[in-house]
């Protein structure tokens, strides 16, 4: 199913996108055909809060801390009575990437959430990530809590994550939001990369190298700012907010280097068993509503790899939004906001 929301383009062909220069995942076993449909973790029981005011944004944020098995988790909880949404982040950002959509959601309840070992939640010592440790980390939240349902968004690598932690656990989510992200190796999908670089095992030496120099990392970081079309030197946008911090660390918290290490290793094994899921036709068993929103100027994430991914889900709704990139929470935050809000059940 494809709606139609003021403000958005919604596409309503397989090919409508200009041509872009396609950088294939590597060679793997091409999934199943797209099929076109109507488109606990345990917790230690002590909890933290505090208040806090984002000066750029000048509105009210509390920031809580739940003590789990995994260790801390740090959820930015921006005050609303209305239904909780809880937002998840990607490999290189934090729970900031959702400051900007925040004040637009009200009067949602928006709880944003810092993964194991990034923004402002515990870092650990990682060897590898276990498979479904972030679907967990999920659930977590949920329980320590106390939300028995809530709307959940997905973006960039953590997409995944909300797809397969609502194959899990769907008496759980209203409502799943997938914004700018991926689900298997998908032959329209471009890999920014910097990611790809990271995620294959045989560059580790190199990656090393690169990201142990502080002036390389900066280079890489300004390099794939460019490829995703935003402003190197914007002091307000969201690479400065969020993605800086995991790589120079900030007043208090170190870099999030070994969380990036661990959670991007995953990134091939854990195309292969999204691949496995659909060809197993999982995600066509989602039946709650599902809605997929891209900035249409990403040219990693782009507008054919969203069409794919909405032709998944037996009850998807597809959104493609203008003058956004790889962010639209950050880039059009009034629009993304009226589109989730138009699209909830």
């Amino acid at each position: 199913m494809i709606r139609s929301v003021p403000g958005l383009h919604v596409n309503r062909h397989w090919v409508p996108v200009a041509p872009l220069r396609r950088r294939r995942c590597r060679h793997r076993a091409r999934p199943a055909p797209i099929r076109r449909h109507r488109t606990r973790a345990v917790l230690i029981p002590h909890e933290e809060t505090k208040a806090m005011t984002d000066n750029r944004l000048d509105v009210p944020i509390r920031s809580r801390y739940l003590d789990t098995q995994f260790g801390r988790l740090h959820v930015r909880e921006h005050d609303g009575d209305g239904p909780p949404v809880v937002a998840l982040h990607g490999f290189p950002d934090d729970s900031r990437i959702y400051d900007r959509i925040a004040p637009q959601l009200a009067p949602r309840r928006l709880l944003a959430v810092d993964f194991v070992g990034f923004g402002h939640s515990d870092r650990v010592d990682y060897d590898d990530l276990p498979p479904d440790r972030r679907e967990e980390e999920v659930g977590a939240v949920l329980d320590g809590l106390g939300l028995d349902r809530a709307t959940i968004i997905g973006h960039d690598a953590s997409g995944a994550v909300a797809i397969n932690f609502t194959l899990a656990h769907q008496d759980r989510v209203d409502h799943l939001i997938l914004l700018n992200c991926y689900y298997g190796s998908d032959p329209d999908l471009r890999l920014p990369e910097m990611i790809r670089l990271l995620g294959d095992p045989h560059f580790t030496p190199l990656a090393d190298a690169l990201l142990g120099d502080p002036a390389m990392r900066q280079w890489l970081l300004a390099h794939t700012r460019r490829q995703f079309g935003y402003e190197v030197d914007d002091p307000h946008g969201v690479a400065v907010a969020s993605v800086v911090p995991q790589f120079f660390g900030e007043t208090g918290w170190p870099d999030a280097l070994a969380a990036i290490r661990a959670w991007t290793g995953t990134l091939y094994p854990e195309l292969d068993r999204q691949d496995r899921q659909i060809s197993a036709g999982k995600l066509a068993t989602i039946t709650v509503p599902v809605t997929v929103a891209f900035g249409r100027d990403d040219q990693y994430l782009n507008p054919t790899v969203a069409a794919h991914l909405a032709a998944r889900f037996t009850n998807a709704s597809l959104h493609l939004i203008n003058d956004a990139s790889h962010w639209p929470q950050w880039d059009q935050p009034a629009i993304t906001a009226r589109m989730i809000a138009g699209d909830a059940p």
